[in-house]
């Protein structure tokens, strides 16, 4: 597993802003509390109109350090990849010269996925707009790129489970669809438990075995982990 640059490590006394990029919003926090902010996403969104839209919303907030999910791959601290359901210009994006702050970016999958893990070997998976997918192995945290595997008649994972998959089946067939991914994925990876997050989890009203329901504003919570949580390895 490759090793992300690792910005200057982060005191305990350190106010983290916490960003979460998504298909349909871009959401902020910071570890100092206060209420989540947010401004709308979409499939234009370029990484200028993030640091732009971020600025503007984090607009009288103090804080020291970023942490950042990104619905793609990262390699050394940037997106290694134009995101699918985004606008361009993303890959090799330097977020730490365009905030001035230290910045640790992650794929969003593994930054929920921190912020739901509870120990030992977790898969998280994320029902949005996508499938994102990501898992803890013992405090050793792995993105996982699963969402474009192929699944049925030449499609992929992410178009049954994803939003698309919801919009063509409807939800009854969406939710087999959900639960066989779940039971595949878990038998290839033999996680302990499967966290299911994402905001169509609320869909779901009932969940596959060893599974437990996530939430997004845990997301929240794992950026602010990556730079307290000395035990965490990305």
């Amino acid at each position: 597993m490759a090793k992300a640059a690792k910005p200057a490590a982060a005191k305990g006394d350190q106010v983290v802003l916490t960003i979460d990029v998504g298909g349909s919003h871009v959401k902020i926090l910071t570890s100092a509390g206060g209420e989540m902010r947010r401004a709308e996403s979409g499939p234009g969104l370029t990484p200028q109109r993030v640091v732009a839209s971020v600025n503007k919303l984090a607009e009288g907030l103090s804080y020291d350090v970023i942490s950042m999910g990104y619905p793609g791959p990262v390699r050394d601290n940037k997106p290694s990849l134009d995101p699918f359901n985004l606008g361009k210009g993303w890959k090799g994006y330097d977020f730490s010269a365009a905030f001035g702050k230290p910045v640790k970016l992650v794929n969003d999958a593994l930054m929920q996925a921190i912020g739901s893990y509870e120990g030992g070997r977790m898969l998280f998976l994320g029902l949005g707009t996508g499938l994102g997918a990501a898992m803890i192995l013992d405090n050793v945290g792995q993105p996982m790129e699963l969402a474009h595997l192929p699944y049925r008649k030449g499609l992929s994972f992410e178009d049954y489970v994803g939003e698309r998959g919801l919009e063509k089946h409807g939800k009854k067939k969406w939710r087999k669809y959900v639960f066989d991914v779940v039971n595949r994925l878990r038998a290839a990876l033999q996680p302990d438990y499967v966290v299911i997050g994402g905001g169509n989890v609320d869909k779901l009203d009932e969940l596959p075995e060893k599974s437990r329901r996530g939430d997004n504003t845990r997301a929240f919570e794992g950026g602010f982990r990556l730079w307290r949580d000395k035990a965490l390895v990305v």
